[in-house]
C-alpha cells in the first residue's frame, strides 16, 4: 500500500513538461548534428557495408543519400516531441527510427546511443504532452497540471543503474593506477589551451578517482536535499568537461536535464514556466491497469539490472574478449589496439591468399576487425559470401594480435580456426578467442 501511494501520488508536472521540451530539442540537435558534422556520411554512406548488430544483418542503410532524409525525418519528430505535437506518435516513431540506426551500425557504438533508445521509449508512455504543448492547445480536455510520482522516479532509477554500473566498472587496476586515463589524455594533447594541462599526473588521478566517486554518488547526493545543489554544480563541471574533452554529443546536456526531476517542482515551475495554477495537492489516483503496469516495470528494470552482469558468465575478462561489453554501461574504460591479417584458403585448390582490407573497409572499420571478436566473425562471414558469389568455397583464417591499455601485442584469435565456419552465440564464449597470458593484466 505504501508503494502504491508513493508511485501514484499526484505531483506537479512542471519537471516533466520542461524535460520533454529539452529532450525533444536535444533529439533534434543530435539528428541534425549527425548530418552537419559528417557522421552520417562517414558511418552510413561512405562504407561499402555496415556492421549491423548480429541478427539484424538485413537492416542496412538506405541507398544513395537516403540516410540524410532518414536523419532529417528523425529530427522533425524530435521537434514534434519538443512542441508536444501528436506527442506519443512522434515519440514512438523517433524511438523506432533511432533504434533502427542504432542496430544497423555498431562501428560507432556508444552507450549513450543505447541509453537514448531506452529514454525515448520511456517518453512514449509518459503524459509529457498534457501541458505547454500543441496537443493540449488543440484538445484542452487533456490538459493537466499534475502527474503520478512514478513519472519522476522512472528516470531517477534508470540513471541510478547507469551511473552505478559506470562507477563499478571503473574499479579495476588499470583505472586505479591512472594508466588508462593517461592514455586517454595523451590523445587530447593537441587541444588548444588545455592539451598540456591534461597531461599532468595529478590531473589523471583527479579524473580517475573523481569519475568513480561522481558516478557512484551523484544520484544519492541529488536525492538528498542538503547536498543537492553541490551535486548539481559538480554535475555541471563533470558533464561540460566530458563535452569539451571527449565530445560525446548531446549526452552531457541530457544528463544535466535529468536534474529537473530532483529539484522541487515549485522551483522548476518558477524558473522555467511561471505557470498558474501550480498543483499543490496530494491525492492518490490508482489506475485500473496498475498491476500489469507494475509487472512491466519490474521486468524492465530486472533486465536493466541483470544485463550488465552477463559479462561475469564468460570465462575470460571482458577487457580482453569484449563479451558482455555492450549495453553494460562500460564507458571509456580501456584502450585497445591491434593488427590482423585475413587469409583466404580455397577449399578446392587449397590456394591461399591474403585479403587487402583497404578493398573492403574504411580505416575505422579496419581497426574494429582487428580488435573486436564479433566484427572479426562478421567480416569473415562477409568474405565467405563474397567469394561464394564468384563460385569459390573458401575458409577464412585470421592472424590477429592486440594490445590492451598499452601492454604488449599478443595473439588474440586462433589462426588455425576457420572463423567463417564458426558459430556465433551472444551468450556463449567463442572458443576461437585465445586467452591472454596468465600474467598479462598484472604487468
Amino acid at each position: 500500500m505504501r508503494l502504491t501511494n508513493f508511485l501514484f501520488k499526484q505531483v506537479d508536472n512542471s519537471s516533466l513538461i520542461v524535460f520533454r521540451i529539452l529532450f525533444g530539442l536535444l533529439c533534434f540537435l543530435e539528428s541534425i548534428g549527425a548530418t552537419l558534422t559528417g557522421w552520417v556520411n562517414r558511418t552510413l554512406i561512405e562504407p561499402q557495408f555496415t556492421f549491423s548488430f548480429i541478427g539484424f544483418e538485413r537492416l542496412q542503410p538506405l541507398p544513395g543519400n537516403g540516410m540524410y532524409f532518414y536523419y532529417a525525418i528523425m529530427g522533425v519528430f524530435g521537434l514534434f516531441m519538443m512542441l508536444g505535437y501528436r506527442y506519443r506518435l512522434s515519440a514512438f516513431i523517433f524511438t523506432i527510427l533511432w533504434m533502427g540506426t542504432y542496430l544497423m551500425q555498431k562501428s560507432s557504438y556508444n552507450n549513450h546511443y543505447y541509453l537514448l533508445i531506452l529514454l525515448s521509449a520511456i517518453m512514449v508512455i509518459l503524459p509529457a504532452h498534457k501541458n505547454v504543448s500543441l496537443d493540449a492547445k488543440r484538445n484542452p480536455s487533456i490538459k493537466r497540471i499534475s502527474m503520478p510520482n512514478w513519472c519522476r522516479y522512472i528516470f531517477i532509477l534508470q540513471m541510478f543503474i547507469v551511473y552505478t554500473y559506470g562507477s563499478i566498472a571503473k574499479v579495476y587496476a588499470d583505472w586505479l593506477d591512472t594508466s588508462v586515463m593517461a592514455i586517454l589524455m595523451k590523445s587530447k594533447e593537441h587541444y588548444y589551451l588545455i592539451g598540456d594541462f591534461l597531461q599532468n599526473e595529478w590531473m589523471h588521478y583527479f579524473l580517475a578517482y573523481g569519475g568513480i566517486l561522481f558516478d557512484g554518488l551523484v544520484i544519492p547526493l541529488l536525492l538528498y536535499k542538503p547536498t543537492r545543489k553541490m551535486a548539481f554544480f559538480a554535475s555541471i563541471f563533470f558533464h561540460l568537461f566530458n563535452s569539451i574533452v571527449f565530445q560525446v554529443g548531446i549526452f552531457p546536456f541530457l544528463s544535466l536535464a535529468f536534474a529537473l526531476f530532483f529539484f522541487e517542482p515549485k522551483t522548476i515551475n518558477r524558473i522555467f514556466l511561471k505557470r498558474k495554477p501550480f498543483y499543490e495537492g496530494s491525492e492518490v489516483i490508482v489506475p485500473s491497469y496498475k498491476k500489469p503496469m507494475l509487472v512491466v516495470f519490474a521486468i524492465y528494470f530486472s533486465v536493466q539490472i541483470l544485463l550488465p552482469l552477463r559479462q561475469y558468465v564468460f570465462p575470460q575478462s571482458v577487457l580482453w574478449t569484449e563479451e558482455g561489453h555492450r549495453m553494460s554501461w562500460r564507458m571509456m574504460l580501456r584502450s585497445k589496439s591491434g593488427f590482423a591479417v585475413y587469409h583466404i584458403v580455397d577449399k578446392k585448390t587449397q590456394l591461399k591468399s591474403t585479403i587487402n582490407l583497404d578493398h573492403y573497409l574504411t580505416k575505422k572499420q579496419q581497426r574494429l576487425v582487428s580488435t573486436k571478436p564479433d566484427f572479426i566473425w562478421q567480416f569473415s562471414q562477409r568474405l565467405k559470401e563474397d567469394f561464394a558469389k564468384k563460385g569459390q568455397d573458401v575458409s577464412v583464417y585470421v592472424d590477429c594480435h592486440i594490445s590492451v591499455n598499452g601492454r604488449d601485442y599478443i595473439p588474440f584469435i586462433n589462426p588455425e580456426v576457420d572463423i567463417a565456419a564458426a558459430k556465433w552465440s551472444a551468450f556463449k564464449h567463442s572458443e576461437w578467442i585465445l586467452p591472454p597470458k596468465q600474467d598479462y593484466f598484472t604487468q
